[in-house]
């Protein structure tokens, strides 16, 4: 794979969020020089990670020749506009998460928190990268992802009709149909 000429791109946003949660692996292996320089290869500039309740603190940089600028926060009232303008999202495996970036069309690598009892969040990544949706990653196979995906190869989630769901489960429960 050549090099990209990031003199010719503008700013490509890498976000990293990990909601609410603690999940300072995903954190730690975002912040690695091999994960960033990855994500310079593939033409991203810059990195800001959404590090919720965290520990672990990244290392913040400029962005210097062959690395991206990286950025980090605990909480913000809203993430909607870092998943707007982000180029590739990276998020724990929380539904809301995910089906927000997939909502936006936005390339998303979905990291499995491993540490989780029960970890019916990883059923839902693992079907949607199945299907193509999007990438599924663990903290240490965040770098293989990366330096393998092709974020062009991913289909487009069209979410689902509900509504014949909702009639099954209303005349179920015996309500009218409407």
């Amino acid at each position: 794979m050549s090099e990209v000429d990031h003199s010719m791109n503008s700013k490509r946003l890498v976000f990293v969020t990990v909601g609410t949660t603690c999940f300072d692996s995903l954190v730690r292996a975002v912040d690695t020089q091999e994960v960033k320089e990855a994500l310079f290869r593939k033409g991203y500039t810059h990195l800001v990670i959404q590090m919720g309740r965290g520990t672990y603190i990244p290392t913040k940089s400029p962005g210097e020749d062959g690395s991206v600028d990286v950025d980090y926060f605990t909480f913000s009232s809203s993430i909607a506009d870092y998943l707007k303008s982000a180029s590739l999202v990276i998020s724990h495996a929380g539904s809301g998460s995910i089906f927000e970036s997939l909502r936006l069309k936005k390339p998303l690598i979905v990291v499995v928190n491993e540490d989780l009892m029960d970890n019916h969040q990883s059923e839902l990544a693992e079907e949607l990268a199945e299907r193509k949706h999007l990438f599924c990653a663990r903290p240490q196979t965040l770098y293989q992802t990366i330096s393998e995906m092709d974020p062009e190869s991913l289909i487009v989630y069209q979410p689902g009709d509900a509504t014949p769901v909702a009639k099954f489960i209303n005349r179920f429960l015996g309500f009218p149909d409407d």
